[in-house]
């Protein structure tokens, strides 16, 4: 009998353990049965470093250049460091211009990534002219295109003969006292090599008075993931479909009753307003 006992027992545990088990599975997909919403934009996400610029240049367009000088081949470390210490170092060299009040608004703009939709803006301009093929980097000399740096010289000879080019509000000029200047419009990603060889011959020309230097972004080859939104608010309304079965009658009664209650109460003084019109 000692056996046949032991046996049932277990039965007994094995079977309590099962539906133990089952329960606990049940709870686990019903309170995993959330939604979850991500908000996308429809470009894709932006590098950090020329978000920070934005920052920088609405401060004031002195800070941006003065930004500019310090991270001119930043872009190196991404490609070594990690997103965090990219990060990081991002906000060292931003903090040689802003004092902590400002690094934590810089972080905020980061968080919902505010001048991410500045920097597309560039991208589309760019994507307008359009950019030769192959180039990292190009500039623009009234309405002639070149990504090389030994042609400047030869384009600007003829570039008073040309028709000036548009500037936009947004648009980053370098510093100088003159505007009546043949216009030069970088287009390349800050922080790279070719943007630095760039940016080295065409400040030193505006700084000589030789051409009005304007530095719009362009980033070749954008980034493959996407770029969520963050700060924004998300609802999900779910309608029922569910119909309920009434009957008219009742309603119809609970209608008049309630008409002819109003009636018999609008009296004014002794006066029965409802009984004198009808």
């Amino acid at each position: 009998m000692a056996p046949a006992k032991a046996t049932n027992v277990v039965r007994l545990l094995l079977g309590s353990t099962a539906l133990w088990l089952s329960q606990l599975s049940a709870g686990t997909v019903a309170a995993s049965k959330s939604v979850t919403a991500h908000l996308a934009a429809k470009w894709p996400e932006t590098p950090l470093l020329l978000e920070a610029s934005e920052f920088m240049a609405e401060e004031s367009n002195e800070k941006f250049w003065q930004f500019l000088e310090t991270v001119q081949e930043l872009a190196i470390y991404k490609q070594t460091e990690s997103d965090y210490s990219y990060y990081n170092l991002i906000l060292k060299k931003a903090g040689q211009f802003l004092d902590n009040l400002h690094i934590n608004l810089l972080k905020f703009a980061f968080s919902i990534r505010a001048y991410s939709p500045a920097i597309q803006m560039f991208q589309q301009i760019a994507a307008d002219e359009p950019p030769p093929d192959g180039c990292n980097a190009f500039v623009v000399i009234h309405k002639k295109h070149t990504c090389k740096i030994n042609e400047i010289k030869k384009l600007l000879k003829k570039a008073a003969s040309r028709t000036r080019p548009y500037l936009f509000k947004g648009d980053h000029k370098f510093p100088t006292n003159k505007e009546n200047l043949p216009v030069v419009i970088l287009y390349a990603e800050m922080g790279t090599r070719t943007f630095s060889a760039f940016h080295k011959v065409l400040s030193e020309k505006a700084q000589n008075e030789e051409i009005l230097y304007v530095l719009r972004h362009y980033i070749q080859k954008p980034s493959s993931r996407k770029m969520y939104l963050s700060g924004y608010g998300v609802e999900l309304a779910i309608k029922s479909t569910e119909y309920k079965a009434l009957d008219d009658t009742q309603v119809k009664t609970v209608t008049n009753t309630t008409v002819e209650d109003e009636t018999e109460t609008n009296e004014v003084q002794g006066f029965l307003f409802g009984k004198l019109k009808s």
